[in-house]
Formats: C-alpha cells, sequence, structure tokens
C-alpha cells in the first residue's frame, strides 16, 4: 500500500498522545440563551480542545464537519487560509522543531494528529466530512489510508460552490467546485432523497394503495435501444398506441406483465397517451439514493447570510448553511450531537439550530476555534444573534426582522493542564474534573453521568467498577478500612484511585480490587 511521507511526519505521528490534558473553563458571560442546552463553543488551539473534550464524548458523536485551511495562501481573510499564523508557526516550532517547512508539510503536520483525536469521537454509526478543495484533497486521502481502515471511506462529494465563472482562473478554467470526503465511523449509510408522497392517492380505491401516474415515454432513440420501440395494444379496446422517437420506458415483456395486473392507465380521450400506475408500496422498496453531486448553496449565498447577520460586515467565503444541513439531514436524527473543530463563522451551529427549529429536534453542536477574536466577536456573536433573534436591512433600505431560532450555548476556555511542571495534580481540579479523566483513560468512553463528591463512585465498564478517593469526597483521599466499605457491595472487579492505601496486598485481592496512587498512575491516554 502507498504510504504518505513528509518532512516533520515522525514528529507529529505519536503527537496526539502528547497532548496535555486540560481543563474546560466556562464563562457565563460569553455563553448565550439555554446554556443547559448541551451546545458547547470552545475557545482555543483545537488539538488541546478535543484532548479536553475526549474525556466527554469520545465515541458519542454522530457526525463530524469540518472546513480546515485550504491551504491556499491567502493571509488576507478575515481568518489565515493557510498554516501560517502566529499560533500554527509557534507550534509547528515547538512541535517539529523548525516551521520551515513547505506548504504542504505544515498542513499536514497540523492536520495529522488533529485527525487522530477527532476519529476517535465518532460513534460505530457516525459520519465524518471534511471540506477541501484541489490543494490538500490528495494528500489528505492519502493521509487518512493511515488512520482509518480502507472500508470506512464512502466517497468524495463534490460541491458546485460557485455561483458565476470566475475570470481570475489560470488555463481559462473556471474552478466552479469544492470537495467534500466523507468517512463512516462503522455501520451506516446516507438516508438517501427525500421520498415525496405528496402526489399519491387512491381515487379509484385500488386494493394495493395509493399511486401516482407516471409517465411511460422512453429516454432512448430505436439505434441504441431497439427493444423498447414497439407499438403498444390496449388488449380491451384494440386501440394501437406507436411509440414516440424515444420509445416507451419498458421492454414488451416488462410491458405485458404490467398490462397484466392493471397498472397501466388507458386514456380516455383521442391522442391522449398511456401512463402507469406507481404505487406508493413500490416507491418504498426503491433506491432512492443521495447524488455525489451537491448543487445547494454556494460560497455567496454562505457571504451574504452571514453579512446579514453581522449587520454588513464581509467574510469571505464561508460555507452555506444549506449544504452543512444537506450533509446533517443525511446522517443524523433528533438526538445527535455534531462536532466542528474548525468553526470559523459558526455555520455548522447554526445549521443544527436551524434543523432543530425545523423538526423540534434536540441535537447538540459542539464548536472549537483557535482565535480568540474570531471566537469571541464572530462565532459567538453570529450564534447569540439566530438564538435571540436579529434585525437586518435589505437592499432597498427596508428594515427586516428574523425570529430566533431559540436554544443556547456555553462559551468556554481552555484551563490549566491536569498536571503541573512538578507531575503533580494541580489544587484547583475537581472531583468531577479527575473523574472524568479517569474513566475515560480507565474505558475508552465519557461518563455514564455527572460524578459527585456524595460517592467515589464514578461509573462501571462491563463488570469492572471505577472508585475515586480525591479531594473532599465522602471518606476522603485514602483507601483504607473505613473508605472500603464503599465498594464492598460490589461483586465484580474493581479499580481504585486514591493518595495512598492502608490496605494489605491480601485484602486487596481479596476484594478483587486494584489500586492506583494518585497522581503517579493517572495516565495521559
Amino acid at each position: 500500500m502507498p504510504t504518505l511521507n513528509w518532512i516533520g511526519r515522525e514528529a507529529v505521528i505519536n503527537h496526539h498522545n502528547e497532548v496535555p490534558y486540560r481543563l474546560l473553563r466556562c464563562d457565563g458571560e460569553l455563553s448565550a440563551g439555554d446554556a443547559g442546552s448541551g451546545n458547547l463553543l470552545v475557545e482555543g488551539d483545537n488539538l488541546e480542545a478535543l484532548k479536553a473534550l475526549l474525556p466527554y464524548y469520545a465515541g458519542q458523536v454522530k457526525c463530524i464537519y469540518i472546513d480546515p485551511p485550504y491551504n491556499t495562501g491567502n493571509e488576507d481573510w478575515s481568518y489565515n487560509d493557510n498554516v501560517n499564523s502566529p499560533q500554527m508557526r509557534a507550534w509547528l516550532g515547538k512541535t517539529v522543531g523548525s516551521d520551515d517547512l513547505s506548504r504542504h508539510d505544515k498542513w499536514l503536520c497540523m492536520m495529522y494528529p488533529r485527525m487522530q483525536l477527532l476519529v476517535r469521537f465518532l460513534r460505530s454509526d457516525g459520519f465524518l466530512f471534511v471540506s477541501l478543495d484541489d490543494i490538500e484533497v490528495a494528500y489528505f486521502r492519502l493521509m487518512m489510508e493511515e488512520i482509518l481502515s480502507p472500508g470506512q471511506y464512502i466517497t468524495t462529494l463534490n460541491w458546485k460552490s460557485r455561483r458565476n465563472l470566475d475570470n481570475r482562473s489560470l488555463h481559462n478554467v473556471s474552478i466552479d467546485h469544492e470537495y467534500v470526503i466523507a468517512f463512516r465511523g462503522g455501520g451506516g449509510a446516507f438516508r438517501g432523497a427525500d421520498k415525496d408522497m405528496s402526489k399519491y392517492a387512491n381515487p379509484d380505491n385500488d386494493p394495493r394503495g395509493p399511486w401516482m401516474s407516471d409517465n411511460l415515454v422512453g429516454l432512448a432513440t430505436k439505434e441504441r435501444r431497439p427493444n423498447l420501440h414497439y407499438d403498444l395494444i390496449n388488449p380491451e379496446t384494440g386501440d394501437v398506441y406507436p411509440c414516440s422517437e424515444k420509445g416507451w420506458r419498458y421492454s414488451q415483456e416488462t410491458m405485458a406483465q404490467k398490462i397484466k395486473e392493471g397498472r397501466i392507465i388507458w386514456p380516455s380521450r383521442k391522442g391522449g397517451r398511456p401512463r402507469h400506475k406507481k404505487f406508493a408500496v413500490d416507491l418504498q422498496n426503491e433506491y432512492a439514493g443521495f447524488s455525489s453531486f451537491i448543487e445547494c448553496g454556494n460560497t455567496n449565498e454562505g457571504t451574504e447570510e452571514v453579512s446579514r447577520i453581522m449587520g454588513g460586515e464581509q467574510f469571505i467565503f464561508p460555507k452555506p448553511r444549506s449544504l452543512i444541513q444537506t450533509l446533517l439531514r443525511q446522517t443524523t436524527s433528533e438526538n445527535d450531537v455534531i462536532l466542528d473543530s474548525f468553526a470559523g463563522t459558526g455555520t455548522t451551529a447554526h445549521a443544527v439550530l436551524a434543523l432543530n427549529s425545523e423538526d423540534g429536534g434536540n441535537r447538540r453542536f459542539i464548536l472549537a476555534e483557535m482565535e480568540p477574536e474570531v471566537a469571541r466577536s464572530i462565532t459567538a456573536e453570529r450564534l447569540r444573534r439566530v438564538i435571540q433573534g436579529y434585525t437586518w436591512t435589505d437592499q432597498r433600505g427596508n428594515e427586516r426582522h428574523e425570529e430566533g431560532l431559540g436554544g443556547g450555548f456555553r462559551y468556554c476556555t481552555l484551563g490549566p493542564t491536569l498536571f503541573d511542571e512538578a507531575g503533580a495534580i494541580r489544587p484547583e481540579v475537581s472531583f468531577e474534573d479527575l473523574a472524568a479523566h479517569i474513566y475515560f483513560t480507565e474505558t475508552g468512553g465519557p461518563l455514564p453521568e455527572r460524578a459527585s463528591l456524595d460517592s467515589p463512585f464514578i461509573g462501571a465498564s462491563g463488570e469492572t467498577a471505577y472508585y475515586l478517593f480525591f479531594n473532599g469526597v465522602r471518606g476522603g483521599s485514602q483507601l483504607n478500612e473505613q473508605t472500603q466499605r464503599e465498594i464492598k457491595g460490589h461483586a465484580g472487579p474493581v479499580v481504585a484511585y486514591a493518595d495512598s492505601c492502608t490496605l494489605s496486598a491480601e485484602t486487596l485481592k481479596m476484594f478483587n480490587i486494584t489500586f492506583k496512587q494518585i497522581p503517579y498512575e493517572v495516565t495521559i491516554r
């Protein structure tokens, strides 16, 4: 199998494992609407944000959509479309040892560890969508072949991204498309095209149920499909209906069977054409696929919508909400979690809120945005306005008002790391913070429910139960005869984290307890 190599590869191939676990700190003043809705906007390096979110959302996300930098080299946009921002240059210098790399080297160094973390959020039936153009799409496909199995790649969707031809294009070719690379977590497939049942009725009380009148005219000339060119005869009246230049839709054998089943609608007036009864039950059995060519929205539409929401301020080529809503309709249901770690102007979250408003769903979004000014002044502000409603002025100068979509979000920043420079757990780390981290490193999943100081029990996975004696939890921070009473009722294996342990090795073995000392055996996964 071909492999992809680049300068800096060795430095980043396992870097996602070395990223420190940081605490999330919520800011009530920057949050909006219903802060308890389950939606999050995290300000900070998305690599560290993803690592901080894993203990809470690993394996829980139904759909990931990201619109990463295309690496065009354009640094004049509202936020950079390459990997030359000050934050990224600093990260490359620290992680790779140099930021003096080619454009593609930098981009791959930036994307590899982030994709390694992102795929760990996917549910087994989840989907991952990545928007790119010709600059990096080939490199990205090769990179993802190392991160995911070949069977997880679905296809590369082609999205018509431009409304008008681009007269600035080289070689007289207007590049009017971009790509959306689609992967799946495991099983699952797109829902396919929506089935429009509004045209179905049953005026003659046909026992086969509702039906619609469908065209019988074919699509091919006699030279191409001679078997579809014949005279159709009504067996009851003897009326003859010559075929058109395009013939009939079905062969003589199939048409004879449809006549026998009473599926042909014979015309009641002279000069009419026979038609076909298409039953609703047949439609349910048909495969209605999802086209790999997407013609919904364009970059102009995205620019116009965000500019309208933000009071006329111009934003260059954000993705249109209609594109993301199309992808979400294909892959999510009312209670799913959607993640976007390159949030930008917040289009993914807007799409989630709009879908919930349409169908009464409770989809939740998780966003991460690296640039503080973008996160606070653009992403959060756009979401605040669409949640609460906003007023805008159309081209004729008329004032219009858009009703709020409802919902809300918590605005979070990245707090300190779990460990200090000496390897000790920082004093500001709460019981809940450490419980979520330990449960994730032990099981790979998020806490089943919010941990509480009322009990050292933090959760179970399979037959194993996990306990944490730390920072004010009932019973204290030591595993001893008194605190052992908290876990005596569990019949299976027990993993207990504490500062120290006074129980003998024989007692631990008798009660099937594995003791792990804090902080030395608290690991970074």
